[in-house]
Order: C-alpha cells, then structure tokens, then sequence
C-alpha cells in the first residue's frame, strides 16, 4: 500500500485527537488571562521575633495563620500565598523586609509593621509602590495630617485607646494627678499624648512624663521618680509591661496604674503577677467579650499554638478578615491597586473578635473600646489573672470626642507636646 493510500485512512477521531492535544500544548505555552488571575494572592507579613517587641510580633504571626488555617489558605475563592518577614523591630530593618517582599517576593499586599517607627520608616516607600498596606502599627499622623492612601488600619492609633482611657480615669476613677512613662519612641509619645489630652479635658492633670528607652533592662530609677500623684499612667509595648509592673510593686508603690492596649495585653496575662491585680487597661480587643467570633478565635489559637491571645494576634485576625471582604468586593480582582483600596476602605464588619469596625475617610477604624480591671473574677483558659471588661465604649473614632479639625489643628502628640501644665 502506498504512502499516499495510508494517509488517506487516518480517521476523523485520529485528526480530533490530535487537535485537541496541539490546542492543550499551544495552551500551555500561551496561558489565557483567566487562568493567570487564577493564581495566589500573596500576603507579606512584617512583623518582629527578635528583641523586646517580640512577644506581639509572634502573636502577630500566629493570628495571621490563624485566619489561613481557618479559611484554608483562601480568600475570596483564591489560594493565598504567605510570607512573613522579621523586622528586628527596628527602622532600618523595617526598610529592608518591606522591600523584600515588594521587589523579590512579589506580595500583592501587606500586613504590618508592628511598631510605628517602623510604619514612619515604610511610609514613602509605601506610597511610591501604590503597596496596599494593612497595620497593626499606630503612627497617628499616616492617618491624620498626613495620611497615605494605600493604608488602612483596623486596629488603632497610638493615641485612641487612651483617650477614652483619659476620660474613665478622670470621670470614673476620679484621679486628679497622674505621672506618665512610656517607651521613649514614637507609640509611647502618641500614647501619653492621647491620654494627656482627655485626661486635663477632662479636669485632671499630668504632673510627669518619663520616657525609659525601649531596651530598659530595670525600672526602678523610673520608679523612683514617681510622686505627688494620685495615680500612673504606663504606655509599655512588647515585654516591658512586665518588667515595669514588677518593678513598680517591689518598690511599694500602691497608686492606681492605668494602661492601653498593649501595657495590660491579655497574652502577657500568663506571665503577670499579683503585681499586675486592680491594672486598669483600654483595648479595642479582649478575651472577655462574649461572641461567637471572639470564641471561636480563641479556641483556634490554643489549639493551632497553646497561645493565649491578646490585641497583637487580634489586629492581624481582623486585618485579614478585612482583606478577604475587600477581595470579596472586588470580584477577587487585586490587580487594580486604586479600586482594590477603596474597597477596604468601604468594608464594615459585624462579625470579628473585637466586635463590630468600620473605617474613616483616612482609612482608620472606627469601633469598640474596652475599659478592664485586672483581676481573678472570670477568669479562663488555665490563667490566675483576667481582664474583666467594666465599660465599653462604642464606635470610637481617632478623633475621641473632638471635631475633626479642631484635632487636626493640633500638632501631632509628641515627646513634648501637648506640654505639661501648673496643676
């Protein structure tokens, strides 16, 4: 038979076969568009392991896989990609790693920094990027004066937390004079400001601030500075409320001690003393609030870690839930840097452990405030101490109670400002 006669002989099926296998090999040469946005969304955590912040910077890694683990690694129908990055908790290092995972590791978004000199550090580079960035760090002002529009912050300024903190020590606690001492960085500076400023709005009046570097080893010089007050306001963040609170009752010292979020955290709750009984703390998050989405995160969290959470593991939860309703609103789509913004700027959550958020126009959160008393009452989770939660305050804005822009007219708190005044 000839070559000719075989060639006539090749079947209908035969020529459909091999069609289909040289449109699959031209297909997997040439990718179509929607099976490239079908790929990984990925999620660059900067956070901190090293030094005295590590304590949170562990919590927040652990929140962050949390929610994955929870979801499956997926968000808005999409395979998530995770990569977490330590910062060292300083500037510099902050620079680095943000940089890292932009350029090298190709991360489609951010989540993080933890402290806000470190947000300050990335702010520009931030910006430059179009990178949208979700933050655990406070830095008042990025979502004030100057704010970044590729930033949204669904835990809390520096400040916010002790503002409704300075109302309920003058109002409820009836202090009168209090002395202040905070890390002597940023977030310790926009802390004692926040609480400074509702407190004397309140007719009391900050008679002292001291300022201990942030690797302070010993408190007691600190300590021992402290008189003519009726109570204390301390602005810790990381491991320091520990070492400050032990200090501070080794000394004697019996007046009322006041904290925000991160000074009375409900993870350090395992490492307390009695030293730490009748600490009055403000925090957008707490192990006491009754809900299912509260519960079914902790539960999460001892079981994945044997960690007891508190605000650092709970600001990342939450900022991814924020993610994935902003992927939701968009389709899935992250391409559109813009677009992708407004939609996080437009979630409203009901169902997260801190309760119920929504966002400003400069893209921070606005929502529950707890006021606890440190104590035994209630307590759970194999822990001696609790944070009882007395009084919440709702839809709390990085305003407090004054017109935006007579907030806006003052400079941003500092070392220095608002100064201290003659009682």
């Amino acid at each position: 038979m000839s070559r000719k006669t075989l060639s006539r002989k090749v079947s209908r099926r035969t020529l459909l076969a091999g069609s289909a296998a040289g449109a699959a090999a031209a297909l997997a040469r040439f990718p179509s568009p929607a099976i490239a946005q079908a790929a990984p969304i990925k999620i660059g955590l900067l956070t901190v392991k090293t030094g005295p912040l590590a304590q949170g910077g562990i919590q927040m890694e652990q929140g962050a896989l949390t929610y994955l683990k929870e979801t499956n690694y997926t968000m808005a129908g999409r395979k998530v990609d995770f990569v977490s990055a330590d910062t060292g908790g300083a500037p510099a290092g902050a620079k680095t790693k943000v940089q890292e995972l932009v350029e090298r590791d190709k991360v489609d978004v951010v989540i993080g920094p933890l402290a806000a000199f470190e947000l300050y550090a990335i702010n520009d580079y931030v910006q430059q990027h179009k990178m949208p960035t979700l933050s655990l760090a406070a830095a008042d002002n990025l979502t004030q004066r100057t704010p970044n529009p590729y930033l949204i912050r669904a835990s809390a300024t520096s400040s916010q937390a002790m503002q409704p903190l300075g109302h309920y020590a003058a109002t409820e606690m009836k202090l009168k004079r209090v002395v202040a001492l905070a890390d002597d960085l940023a977030f310790g500076y926009e802390e004692i400001g926040g609480f400074q400023a509702a407190f004397e709005k309140d007719g009391g009046c900050l008679v002292g601030k001291l300022w201990p570097p942030l690797t302070t080893p010993d408190y007691t010089p600190y300590v021992a500075q402290i008189a003519d007050c009726d109570g204390v306001c301390q602005g810790f963040a990381g491991s320091n409320p520990l070492r400050f609170m032990k200090a501070y009752a080794d000394a004697g010292m019996k007046y009322p001690v006041v904290t925000g979020e991160v000074g009375g955290d409900d993870a350090l709750l395992k490492s307390f003393g009695n030293e730490a009984l009748g600490l009055v703390s403000c925090c957008p998050y707490s192990l006491d609030l009754e809900s299912a989405a509260n519960t079914r995160f902790i539960d999460a969290m001892v079981k994945n870690f044997n960690a007891i959470p508190g605000f650092y593991s709970a600001g990342i939860y939450v900022n991814c839930q924020v993610i994935e309703a902003g992927l939701k609103a968009t389709g899935g789509d992250i391409g559109d840097k813009d677009k992708f913004m407004a939609a996080l700027r437009a979630v409203s959550l009901t169902d997260t452990p801190r309760g119920p958020i929504k966002f400003d126009h400069f893209g921070n959160v606005v929502g529950t405030f707890c006021i606890r008393h440190c104590g035994t009452e209630g307590a759970k989770y194999g822990l001696k101490l609790w944070n009882k939660v007395v009084k919440i305050y709702h839809n709390v804005s990085q305003f407090w109670t004054w017109p935006e822009q007579d907030f806006l007219a003052h400079p941003v708190y500092s070392r220095d400002y608002p100064p201290l005044r003659k009682c």
